[in-house]
């Protein structure tokens, strides 16, 4: 069987290029004892990729260059080895930027596709969802009347947020890149409130929609938003803090004097608790979390939108787009039918 993939061709310095990358094709070996040959469906492409194409210490190992692309992804076993799982199941897994895969069978989530959209395993049910859930429950702990701000509020984990913020009885405040996006968050999503970062008086209009202050910041993107929300947040306020996207890309430290006194001094007079966590540290809530907001979408109170682009070859693309606020909900690539 030969396999199509993208692998890293070298560490890119800002935004990804195309020549940071190479497709190759190679033939995969046959599987071994406890192992399944996959053909991949759909691929998830997600923020925290651009932090694994770099070598700087992190929370993950970064992808060597040489190697594929890392990725979830849900694919359809065509071999196995194990009883577990037969040719034609679906699987959840990690079979990154390619079109076939060898993977260990217990590293593999057998997948009901008559249960929920496949896709969905990639977003509101997968890792964003958890994300957003256990993020906001855990960490943000918001209660009935408080004000819930959340930035990127039309991705998979900022519009999951939200909503979960509305079921817990608190206000939802969306913000967003666009007219498009912030009419989304109020008419598909149901936030109270919806706000484009980009509108030159943006830190006016968040201050008008959160007149009593700002309880959970769910924070995701950095920079200039964070700035306009840090004087709006009350005593004891809560940010969880799973992403910096606005940030990714940067080469060296922003300019402009230290604003870190800033940070430190609010954090100190209003009692701030600022948590940043990465979604693996919850990962004993997935059992919780799935029937859980399986159940909300089918009451309605939960909904979610999906970005399906189409060829493992626009995938470098589509991650581009994916840093620069283009895509509007989860960016999944289509690979096969």
């Amino acid at each position: 069987m030969k396999s199509t993939r993208i692998v890293l061709a070298s560490r890119p310095v800002g935004m990804p290029e195309q020549e940071n990358f190479r497709t190759e094709t190679v033939e995969l070996e046959p599987p071994r004892p406890g192992e399944a040959l996959l053909q991949t469906l759909y691929l998830s492409l997600d923020p925290y990729m651009r932090g694994r194409m770099s070598d700087a210490p992190s929370y993950a190992p970064p992808v060597e260059v040489g190697d594929t692309m890392c990725g979830g992804a849900v694919s359809r076993v065509i071999e196995s080895t194990d009883p577990a799982l037969q040719p034609g199941d679906i699987v959840l897994g990690w079979a990154g930027w390619q079109s076939h895969s060898v993977e260990n069978v217990q590293a593999l989530q057998k997948l009901d596709p008559a249960a929920a959209p496949l896709t969905t395993a990639l977003g509101v049910l997968g890792m964003p969802g958890l994300t957003a859930y256990t993020g906001l429950l855990t960490i943000g702990r918001p209660k009935p009347g408080e004000t819930v701000v959340v930035a990127a509020a039309t991705g998979p984990v900022g519009a999951t947020v939200g909503q979960i913020a509305k079921i817990q009885g608190a206000r939802a405040v969306g913000i967003a890149g666009g007219p498009e996006k912030v009419a989304l968050l109020r008419d598909r999503f149901g936030f109270d409130a919806a706000i484009d970062h980009r509108a030159p008086d943006f830190a006016e209009q968040l201050a008008a929609d959160t007149p009593d202050g700002i309880d959970v910041y769910f924070e995701n993107v950095g920079g200039a938003v964070f700035d306009a929300v840090l004087p709006r947040l009350n005593t004891y306020a809560r940010v969880p803090l799973c992403g910096l996207v606005a940030n990714y890309n940067d080469t060296d430290l922003p300019p402009g004097p230290d604003r870190l006194p800033l940070l430190t001094s609010n954090i100190l007079r209003k009692s701030l608790t600022v948590r940043g966590f990465i979604v693996s540290e919850f990962w004993d809530q997935i059992g919780e979390f799935r029937p859980t907001a399986a159940q909300w979408i089918a009451e309605g109170k939960l909904t979610y939108l999906e970005d399906i682009v189409d060829g493992l070859e626009n995938a470098v693309e589509a991650f581009q787009g994916l840093l620069t606020g283009k895509n509007v909900g989860k960016l999944i690539i289509k690979v096969a039918d």
